[in-house]
């Protein structure tokens, strides 16, 4: 089992895993997000889904943290939305029960699905959603229960909060701002309850600490490269991101489907 020792796997292995790690974090450090949608496809190539929930849950909180150290004062955000992390953490909980009763069922394919409506509803101009503008707190439980939701079942939580973001037209340092705040609170949601009621022990965790280590120097490197970036890119990138992010679940749900 991958989560025995770390020590204990191939080289070919370990050294896909570092891989997968280093890659992440670096998009992480530089986007704000991305670490899980990467590292979780990549890391399910050579496992089942459920360990590559465990391995990757740890290094992702540890990006996290250093993305919210990177990203300057929370005051500002955390006095506008200071309700999503509530709403994430909901939403957290009932997609983590729901994957430990239901691990098999298709959350990814649903995921990728909402993705690809939203990015063909951008590229007709109502991407922006003006409505979302209009009633913010309406739709801020629906947009923080939904990355909650997602968080728990599939592993990534960014896109109802970037399609949420995006629509608010929110600047880039405090869009990585506010979906940092709903990401620690949903990842520590996630952990406590597979180690509560999902059977994962100690052990399990601490086997992927190394992992952990390497995230932190990779997003540390690309939070470097995140001060660069301008508005009108950032926003380029972001729904590029999310284009990838789409193609990784489809491929992931179609990689485990055909192994059954």
């Amino acid at each position: 089992m991958l989560m025995t020792a770390i020590e204990s796997l191939p080289i070919a292995v370990i050294l896909w895993l570092t891989l997968a790690v280093v890659i992440s974090g670096f998009i992480q450090g530089a986007l704000g997000f991305g670490f899980p949608f990467i590292a979780t496809p990549m890391v399910v190539m050579v496992v089942d889904m459920r360990t590559a929930i465990i391995t990757v849950l740890l290094p992702t909180l540890a990006t996290i943290v250093i993305t919210l150290v990177t990203s300057g004062p929370l005051g500002p955000v955390m006095k506008r939305f200071w309700m999503m992390p509530v709403y994430a953490a909901l939403g957290a909980l009932a997609g983590t029960w729901l994957f430990v009763a239901a691990p098999e069922a298709p959350y990814q394919l649903l995921l990728a699905l909402i993705i690809i409506v939203y990015l063909n509803l951008d590229r007709i101009a109502r991407g922006d959603w003006p409505l979302i503008k209009r009633h913010e707190r309406a739709f801020g439980p629906l947009a923080g229960a939904a990355a909650g939701l997602f968080e728990g079942t599939v592993n990534v939580a960014a896109p109802p909060l970037i399609i949420y973001y995006l629509a608010l037209g929110l600047s880039p340092a405090m869009m990585v701002e506010a979906m940092q705040m709903c990401f620690v609170v949903g990842k520590t949601t996630q952990f406590t309850v597979l180690t509560l009621h999902g059977g994962v022990s100690s052990a399990q965790w601490l086997a992927t600490l190394p992992l952990c280590v390497i995230a932190v120097a990779a997003g540390f490197g690309g939070a470097r490269m995140r001060g660069r970036i301008d508005a009108a890119m950032f926003r380029k990138w972001v729904k590029r991101a999310l284009a990838i992010i789409a193609l990784a679940l489809l491929a992931q749900y179609a990689y485990n489907a055909w192994h059954i």
